[in-house]
């Protein structure tokens, strides 16, 4: 052997065995066998292209996707002949002539032409590895704490290394392969796509063209180009339209590029050829040490922010398939700390501030030309609580996507609320897709509710509440506004109490029971009561702390005035809807009506405790176990129920091995991914805001620390969660009693603390009266209409202790 490869050698051999320590560290999901199917390969993503990585020795694969390949073009779906029918349906309701409205709407007011477009793959990279077809000390992982992927094994008494990240600073995908021994990298490379039209070599280069699907009626007008290069240390490399051909290398590294035609959602003239191109060469002329610096740098100051520490054990030398299978034992502290950390990855990796979508129903990640639900963005709760960890774990940023999609549908939602409702303003029903639709999408059974814009106006003024930004709130006003405007003019008055409803709606996705009929279509469901007060108070508060449209604000205090208060049934529970209809056998997925305590603020144990009550009775009739993302939902209620032990016992339902065979089951696949099933993304991102708000609340007038910590993490730490008012904490808990806590402000003004302990402190003061703090004002709602005895509304709430102290922008002050 020649000196110069002694070195490689030694060098190669300490760095397997460092690789095989750290696969098993708490950063890491680790196992010793290629993925089996799709969800048990590993995703890697920036934000704007991904892949999902199997691992498999001899024919690797590499699934690929480019955020904006959706089938179709650009078109919306609105509904221009609606307009009379939905009247129609309206008096209906208001004769209460249920079945008649659902009747007429199911044939008059549904979907008319497309139901939006598909997210679809670009393709797949394949890396044949002739004769790897029996190694041994196999290992694969992604290591979240860098964000890389590599597989490692012993083939023929060499030492195999592979290893894969998506750059976040360079926009390209990088694969390297080495080996122990000199000239043993041989292999061959191809890409393939169901949409391929072509497959060229151009200068060397590898180069896919790709067109998106037609569907339902539309062509399919995304032009894509997928691009591999190779750059090889000794050995040769050849190409053809075959694919390219490695012989003899010490090491081989893949560049692959991915870019579309799309600019916006009306604006597809963009050459995916040239942008795929200059992704390309711009990295190409940097060497895969120096990608991996930068784009590990980029993620980590993310990534960094928020540390949490539920204990040790030594469950880490488990494969993560087997620890999720174990995790309800209760000896596995990490694997939730681990599943905490992942969901923030996933947000990381699929919502960057410039990325051209938001994550959909798979974040960025999907391996089908039609996914599950088309991947579209489900506005009903999907993509709202896809962003749910953002706030809270210091990925504010990365809501930016969110945002420029909602400012889009307010463009698009125009013609919708003046063509199909005959209003001012913006609206949107269920689904949108990268298109931007607005109208109905599937039956009104699903599809015929038209608060969305509601709910996603609720994120713009906690971003605000959060960040203190107020350049962002007075670019973002307009847009509230516009929501607030559209629900003036389409609030129906209801015969017996003379409320202002929205009608026609339903309380996504359930139904109730006409006479021996299941109806869903209805008019002031509690959640669409909910949403409206919220954003007319929201937009009120967004024009005073603007100091602008006072007569505006004060017109929508006026309507707020005249809404339904949120009413208590027969069974103890919060209704659902507006006649008191609700079931206890329910066990519906949805509990719509409990958006007033998560992701609200409407429902709290110390302002009202008979809503609280009724709330926790609700939830306790809709049962556990479900599909994946409603048992996330549920995590987060159940934490602002203050309830940490069955918030736990929600999580240990989620982390568990998920079963294809029931649709509602749930689960977690063994990669991590949520199932709802098939998998959905909101379920971890949901669980990552579950987790969060066992530890910290701060919705309520105050910061509430360890508001709902289970009996199982007696020891811990986190840092780096915020509040609103741009609190950042950092709190250390033994024996559930804090230990150490400090508090950096980012804005100033009054800090409330609640706490589950005395704390003495020369900065603490009892607090009384209200939070001087505006981000901590807190709702003022309607008296609640109660139809059952006080028996089955009581409710013991925990001793605490309220506490202000003054704070100063960018101190840090130690209270504990």
């Amino acid at each position: 052997m020649k000196p110069k490869y002694q070195k490689l050698v030694v060098v190669a051999c300490l760095f397997f065995l460092n690789a095989s320590v750290f696969a098993q560290g708490k950063n890491n999901l680790w196992y010793d066998k290629p993925a089996a199917n799709w969800n048990e390969a590993l995703p890697i993503g920036n934000g704007y292209i991904a892949a999902m990585v199997f691992g498999t020795t001899q024919l690797e694969r590499l699934q690929l996707n480019e955020s904006t390949i959706w089938a179709g073009g650009p078109n919306n779906t609105v509904d221009s002949a609606a307009k009379p029918y939905i009247n129609q349906v309206r008096t209906l309701l208001a004769q209460k002539k249920y079945l008649e409205a659902q009747l007429l709407a199911n044939k008059q007011v549904t979907q008319k032409g497309n139901g939006g477009m598909p997210y679809q793959l670009a393709g797949n990279l394949y890396i044949n590895f002739p004769g790897h077809n029996s190694v041994t000390d196999y290992k694969r992982d992604l290591n979240i704490e860098s964000a890389t992927a590599s597989v490692t094994y012993v083939y023929d008494g060499v030492h195999y290394k592979r290893e894969y990240f998506t750059s976040f600073t360079d926009n390209v995908l990088m694969v390297r392969l080495t080996a122990d021994k000199p000239q043993m990298i041989t292999c061959n490379i191809k890409l393939q796509s169901p949409l391929m039209k072509t497959v060229e070599v151009a200068n060397g280069d590898l180069v896919l063209s790709g067109l998106s699907s037609d569907h339902e009626n539309q062509k399919g007008k995304v032009k894509f180009n997928v691009m591999a290069r190779v750059k090889n240390f000794a050995g040769a490399v050849t190409a053809d339209t075959s694919g390219i051909k490695v012989n003899n290398a010490d090491t081989a590294i893949i560049y692959l590029s991915m870019a579309t035609n799309f600019v916006n959602y009306h604006d597809i003239s963009a050459d995916p050829f040239s942008r795929a191109q200059g992704f390309l060469n711009n990295a190409y002329k940097k060497d895969f040490a120096t990608l991996l610096r930068a784009h590990s740098a980029f993620y980590q100051k993310y990534y960094n922010c928020v540390k949490l520490d539920l204990g040790s054990g030594d469950a880490t030398k488990l494969t993560t398939d087997i620890r999720i299978k174990n995790f309800a034992k209760g000896k596995d502290p990490q694997l939730a700390e681990l599943y905490f950390q992942f969901g923030r990855y996933l947000l990381i990796s699929s919502s960057q501030p410039g990325s051209p979508e938001p994550a959909n129903l798979q974040g960025i990640w999907n391996g089908d030309l039609k996914g599950a639900w088309d991947s579209k963005y489900t506005i009903n709760i999907n993509t709202e609580m896809n962003y749910w960890p953002s706030e809270v774990t210091q990925l504010s940023e990365l809501s930016t996507p969110l945002f420029n999609m909602i400012s889009d549908l307010s463009v698009t939602g125009k013609e919708t609320a003046n063509v199909m409702y005959g209003a001012r303003g913006w609206s949107l029903h269920h689904n949108t897709d990268v298109w931007r639709i607005t109208g109905i999408v599937d039956g009104p059974f699903w599809g015929l509710w038209p608060t969305g814009n509601a709910w996603l106006c609720q994120h713009l003024w906690e971003h605000y509440l959060f960040t203190g930004d107020k350049i962002f709130l007075k670019k973002y006003y307009p847009i509230m506004k516009g929501a607030a405007q559209y629900f003036e003019d389409v609030l129906q008055p209801e015969a017996e109490h003379n409320w202002l409803v929205v009608s026609p709606s339903i309380s996504p996705e359930h139904e109730y029971i006409n006479g021996k009929t299941q109806v869903s279509v209805s008019a002031g469901a509690t959640m669409d009561n909910q949403l409206v007060y919220g954003l007319f108070t929201n937009v009120a508060h967004a024009a005073a702390d603007l100091n602008e449209d006072s007569a505006f604000a004060d017109s929508l205090m006026n309507y707020r005035t005249k809404l339904p208060p949120m009413q208590i049934g027969r069974y103890g529970q919060l209704q659902e809807w507006l006649d008191d209809l609700d079931s206890p056998a329910d066990r519906h997925r949805h509990v719509s009506h409990l958006y007033g305590l998560f992701p609200g603020n409407q429902i709290s144990p110390f302002r009202d405790p008979r809503l609280f009550a009724a709330a926790k009775n609700s939830l306790i009739y809709r049962g556990d176990l479900s599909t994946g993302w409603s048992m996330a939902w549920k995590i987060n209620l159940w934490a602002r129920l203050l309830d940490g032990n069955h918030a736990y016992k929600l999580l240990t339902d989620q982390i568990s091995p998920a079963n294809n065979e029931g649709h509602e089951s749930g689960g977690t696949y063994p990669n991590l991914f949520d199932a709802h099933p098939p998998f959905q993304i909101d379920g971890n991102f949901g669980c990552t805001s579950g987790i969060a708000e066992m530890l910290l609340q701060s919705h309520d007038g105050a910061i509430y620390l360890l508001p709902a910590l289970p009996d199982v993490w007696r020891k811990g730490s986190v840092t780096g969660l915020m509040a609103r008012g741009g609190f950042k904490m950092d709190i250390t808990w033994d024996d559930h009693k804090i230990t150490k806590l400090v508090i950096h402000s980012a804005l100033g003004g009054n800090c409330r603390l609640r706490l589950n302990q005395l704390v003495v402190n020369k900065l603490l003061n009892k607090a009384s009266a209200r939070n001087t703090n505006r981000f901590y004002t807190t709702m003022d709602i309607k008296k609640p209409v109660i139809r059952t005895d006080n028996s089955k509304l009581g409710i013991q709430l925990p001793k605490t202790w309220l506490y202000d102290f003054k704070t100063t922008a960018g101190k840090i002050y130690k209270i504990i």
